[in-house]
């Protein structure tokens, strides 16, 4: 098995995939917690926001294990879901990006 299958097996079985839902507009929120730090990422764009996925695109990589360990959870139903209301959005968002 390859290191970045291990980390994703991983980030997968201690629940570091999360999903953020917000009710009642359904808007969703991925995030991927890392080596202390969680990141946003958007599966939908092929977006993270770690360092290795910046650094990687410039060299022609176009993932990272953030954006598969969330396709790793959704194939195996092991996605943690935490349900917000859509009042919590913005100081969510404010969070999410003070931590980048």
């Amino acid at each position: 098995m390859s290191k970045d299958h291990d980390r994703i097996e991983l980030l997968v079985s201690e629940k570091r995939v999360k999903l953020h839902f917000f009710e009642p507009s359904k808007r969703k929120i991925w995030t991927v917690v890392g080596k202390g730090k969680e990141h946003w990422v958007d599966p939908d764009d092929c977006f993270c926001s770690c360092p290795g996925f910046y650094f990687g695109s410039i060299n022609g990589k176009n993932t990272c294990y953030h954006l598969d360990s969330i396709q790793f959870a959704k194939n195996r139903n092991k996605v943690e879901q935490i349900i917000f209301s859509d009042d919590e959005f913005s100081d969510f968002i404010s969070g999410l990006i003070s931590d980048l």
